[in-house]
């Protein structure tokens, strides 16, 4: 078969099976993006969740073996909730980012990448592949730039002209000669809105992250929150949408276009309190189909106690004294005495204080100490 009209049939069944978005990159080595890890990590700037190899990171015949090509894909993803909750006093909820909305995009994309795979071997059969998504070893976002997906943004998300940068991108490494797409020109000019209203400050600076600051890396940790994030966090569980949301490349995309990613409201955007006693089985039976359960229902939980702070939920307290009295986990039962001070009622003081009298953990005892401060802070004013 003409490689040339295969190509296009390619793209042609691609767009059969729900792929938004098809480019054909060079396999060369990433030497651009090599410098650029070597100097995040000098900077640690890195979240410790990619592959710590750089090597592999930036040299696909590392990966595969007389490597050609790379096939980088794209699925758009929803901007828009139908019939969003609202959360009210006594009833608060808290919110996933969108790229946990509906089902989960790993095997979305894996599925889509394995009919592809299936494709070009029914066709050339001594095709050689390998596919990855997100925990790959190779950088989405570095592939899709070169095969012209759409360009690297200043809030480090590849951004397509059709969907901005609500997309899901994953790619299949060959040792096909496909005739290679050409990078896509940056389109930000000089705006800078994500990098100014990154609440943390994660963006240093254009096309520069730094993982250990930005939100959507931290709601995924499993210790305690440094006190510099826990009043930014806001409500958010899972993830930030900040740089996404402020965008105005996004502006009107809301990518209602594939049924699975559709969120169902009382997931996307849970209450809050029953979040904190949920058991791990009823966890994953309620949210174990969605991309932002992976870590477990720990730092879901710790986020969700920061939420209700946040709030200053009153009637979250009894909860949250449960939560610092009983539960075995010093982390989840330092970040709710914490809450519990910055909620601030009589009652939670006097729970604060009878606790620091019989809590044997020295992190515990310092978040009990943290939210007696805020309380005194709080009679003050």
């Amino acid at each position: 078969m003409n490689l040339d009209q295969f190509q296009k049939d390619l793209v042609a069944y691609a767009a059969t099976i729900g792929i938004d978005k098809i480019g054909f990159a060079s396999a060369e080595p990433f030497f651009s993006l090599k410098h650029q890890l070597i100097r995040q990590q000098q900077l640690n700037y890195q979240s410790g969740f990619e592959e710590p190899d750089i090597e592999k990171r930036t040299h696909p015949e590392l990966l595969l073996e007389e490597a050609v090509s790379i096939i980088s894909i794209a699925i758009a993803y929803p901007s828009k909730m139908d019939d969003a909750p609202r959360g009210v006093r006594g009833a608060r909820r808290g919110i996933f980012s969108r790229s946990s909305w509906g089902q989960d995009y790993h095997s979305a994309l894996r599925e889509r990448l394995m009919q592809l795979e299936a494709y070009i071997a029914a066709h050339y059969p001594d095709a050689r592949m390998r596919s990855m998504v997100d925990t790959g070893e190779l950088s989405d976002r570095a592939v899709a730039e070169r095969a012209g997906i759409g360009w690297s943004a200043k809030n480090t998300n590849i951004i397509t002209p059709e969907f901005g940068s609500y997309v899901y991108l994953g790619e299949m490494i060959t040792n096909i000669p496909f005739r290679l797409d050409e990078p896509m020109e940056d389109q930000c000019g000089d705006c800078r809105l994500c990098i100014d209203t990154c609440p943390t400050g994660a963006i240093v600076e254009g096309g520069q992250l730094n993982a250990q600051r930005c939100i959507s890396f931290l709601t995924q940790t499993k210790g305690f929150l440094p006190d510099e994030f826990r009043t930014v966090i806001g409500n958010r569980l899972y993830g930030c949408d900040t740089c996404q949301t402020v965008c105005p490349k996004n502006k009107r995309k809301t990518n209602q276009i594939h049924p699975e990613f559709q969120p169902d409201p009382e997931l996307a955007k849970p209450l809050l309190e029953p979040l904190l006693t949920i058991s791990n089985r009823e966890f994953k039976e309620r949210f174990g189909a969605m991309a932002g359960s992976w870590r477990g229902k720990k730092p879901i939980q710790r986020n969700a106690i920061l939420a209700l702070a946040h709030f200053k939920e009153e009637s979250a307290v009894p909860a949250l004294i449960a939560l610092m009295e009983q539960d075995e986990r010093p982390m989840i039962r330092g970040t709710a005495a914490w809450a519990v001070g910055k909620i601030g009622t009589a009652e939670g003081f006097a729970a604060l204080t009878e606790r620091l009298e019989v809590e044997a953990d020295g992190e515990v005892r310092e978040e009990i100490e943290k939210g007696l401060a805020f309380y005194t802070e709080l009679q003050k004013g």
